[in-house]
């Protein structure tokens, strides 16, 4: 396959594979993002839709402001950091692959619930990377099975995105967990999923699981978006006739009836 003839985002990628190219991907469109290959394997992937691994590890305080800029001033080449967070210490070299590729897939997730635009391929750029990164028809199926539970579970990803969930009223049965009080703790009607997850520093497809099972025991509640009206600040519409830029193109508008909410009752507690 030839790059150059692609028709999207996976075939280009399937055909860098096959071509072993280590390069930097910029993808146009809303939220568009960067992909870094290495040697045709997805390294990582930035776009504001997502939190990266290093936001992921600085925004939980897996690793502190100091120690994360220590460790840069010593090892400037950024290809390279992952190692030197292991030798200095601060995380396992497992608990580093984890963060690392769990953000690959999130990141193409997110990209997801976008319309993609044009794309320049330039030389590889030095970043924070997944060891030895992920197979491009591996992260597209990835993709896939995610956009379809979510379609299962509640409705067209695109549009959980953009709601702006607030907490439920009455009461709710059964202890609340740390991860979900967390995010309760984010929810005011203001924030999307995409900001929880940068809040939290945690992956946004896990972050809008727990606000469908948060919804469903009645900890959370909002109104379906209707009508975009002006740009979401998570996931942008998708334009008609444009496929997303990793996974399947999005489903119908939901039309059953959302899960009802159950009363509230017993007290918040921890894991």
């Amino acid at each position: 396959m030839n790059a150059s003839a692609a028709r999207n985002l996976p075939a280009l990628l399937l055909a860098l594979r096959e071509e072993g190219v280590s390069g930097t991907v910029r993808v146009a469109g809303a939220p568009g993002g960067t992909l870094h290959l290495r040697d045709g394997l997805v390294g990582a992937i930035e776009t504001p839709g997502a939190p990266t691994a290093t936001s992921v590890l600085l925004t939980s305080g897996r690793i502190g402001d100091e120690d994360w800029l220590a460790a840069c001033a010593a090892q400037r080449d950024a290809d390279l950091l992952g190692e030197r967070l292991v030798a200095d210490g601060l995380l396992g070299a497992a608990e580093l692959e984890v963060v690392c590729t769990a953000a690959v897939f999130d990141g193409a997730f997110a990209l997801s619930l976008g319309a993609p635009g044009s794309w320049e391929l330039s030389d590889p750029e030095p970043t924070l990377l997944a060891r030895p990164g992920v197979e491009p028809r591996q992260l597209t199926d990835e993709t896939t099975r995610r956009i379809a539970l979510l379609i299962r579970l509640w409705g067209p990803p695109g549009e959980l995105a953009r709601v702006r969930p607030v907490p439920g009223v009455g009461v709710v049965e059964g202890p609340l967990s740390r991860r979900h009080e967390d995010i309760l703790n984010q929810v005011n009607g203001r924030r999307t999923a995409r900001d929880i997850a940068f809040a939290l520093g945690r992956g946004l497809y896990a972050v809008m699981l727990d606000l469908i099972r948060m919804r469903t025991l009645g900890f959370l509640r909002w109104e379906n978006p209707t009508v975009p009206g002006g740009r979401p600040s998570t996931a942008p519409r998708v334009t008609p006739g444009r496929t997303p830029a990793v996974g399947p193109p999005p489903a119908p508008s939901r039309t059953e009836p959302l899960p009802r909410r159950m009363p509230r009752g017993g007290e918040k507690g921890g894991k």
